[in-house]
């Protein structure tokens, strides 16, 4: 396993009362080459075990490696097989030519001249930045940014990259680019990806499996794919009716979304048919059009964080 966590616990002192435990006895194991949410509330321990994974903090109690090494115990090693990439923060100079930045990044990387130009001529195709090189930082787009983030951040072919928040902020247009990238890359270099995100989008489109943490503790571990099985269950239906305001209640259904002339149905299929459902609503108002459609992971996540408290 290239990432192996056992319980591991961080608490905070405070001035007045008991500590505070913001991870609590976590665990896991990831693969060489998987892609991995690691999702949870605001204040579940995310930040804090991603600290403790990049050797930022030192953990209470508890043991972890990552590419081999402990992080908090080698640190500068760690950091050459590691990739580390922020929403909100950067790693390139501002005022700067991205192609100085990344320079300067491969002479602290202690990077091989003639690797480096191989190697940033790779990513610098799969990434299309091509055109950014000779651009000052300050001047780039968030979405123009963080592909050159990305890019910096694996110059030095890192094993695992932890990415915190990465499409945040971003149009729909450079997310899915980026989506793009991040995936191709690390299927194409067997990258292991440990991603924290609330864009339901980041963890459908670049990560196969889910870790759900709140409270400081693990409360689910499974498969995207296993995770969506077990909601195919419910189905949305959403009518477009002739009622501008559509009001009615439907046995078996709960209401998900009204709108001008739209309402939207929530039905789970092991307790209720859903041709009855639709039956019963064919009967009580205008239908114009019908769409049915699994949940949504958004939904999924949402019910998951609201079970497992």
């Amino acid at each position: 396993m290239i990432v192996d966590v056992e319980g591991l616990t961080k608490r905070f002192e405070r001035k007045r009362g008991p500590p505070f435990t913001a991870v609590d006895a976590v665990g896991f194991s990831i693969a060489a080459g998987e892609r991995v949410a690691f999702i949870g509330p605001n204040g579940a321990g995310k930040s804090t075990t991603l600290k403790m994974l990049t050797g930022i903090l030192y953990p209470s109690s508890g043991q972890a490696e990552v590419a081999g090494f402990v992080p908090w115990k080698e640190r500068q090693r760690l950091a050459r097989e590691i990739g580390i990439v922020f929403g909100q923060r950067s790693q390139l100079w501002y005022h700067l030519p991205v192609r100085d930045s990344f320079l300067l990044l491969s002479k602290i990387y202690d990077i091989d001249p003639a690797v480096y130009r191989s190697r940033l001529a790779y990513i610098v195709t799969v990434l299309e930045i091509e055109p950014l090189l000779s651009q000052p930082v300050k001047s780039l787009s968030l979405g123009q940014r963080m592909r050159c983030e990305i890019a910096a951040t694996l110059l030095h072919k890192p094993k695992v990259l932890f990415l915190d928040e990465p499409t945040i902020g971003l149009d729909v247009t450079a997310k899915a680019l980026l989506r793009e990238h991040l995936k191709h890359l690390a299927d194409s270099e067997e990258t292991t990806i440990m991603l924290t995100s609330h864009d339901t989008g980041d963890i459908e489109e670049i990560c196969t499996r889910v870790i759900l943490i709140d409270d400081g503790r693990i409360l689910l571990d499974k498969p995207l794919a296993e995770l969506r099985s077990e909601f195919l269950a419910n189905k949305e239906i959403t009518l477009v009716t002739g009622e501008e305001h559509p009001e009615a209640d439907f046995d078996g259904a709960v209401v998900v979304s009204r709108d001008h002339h739209r309402i939207t149905l929530s039905v789970d299929q092991t307790r209720h048919p859903i041709g009855r459902v639709l039956a019963g609503a064919l009967s009580r108002l205008s239908v114009r059009d019908v769409t049915i459609e699994n949940a949504p992971l958004e939904a999924i996540i949402r019910n998951l964080y609201g079970e497992k408290r």
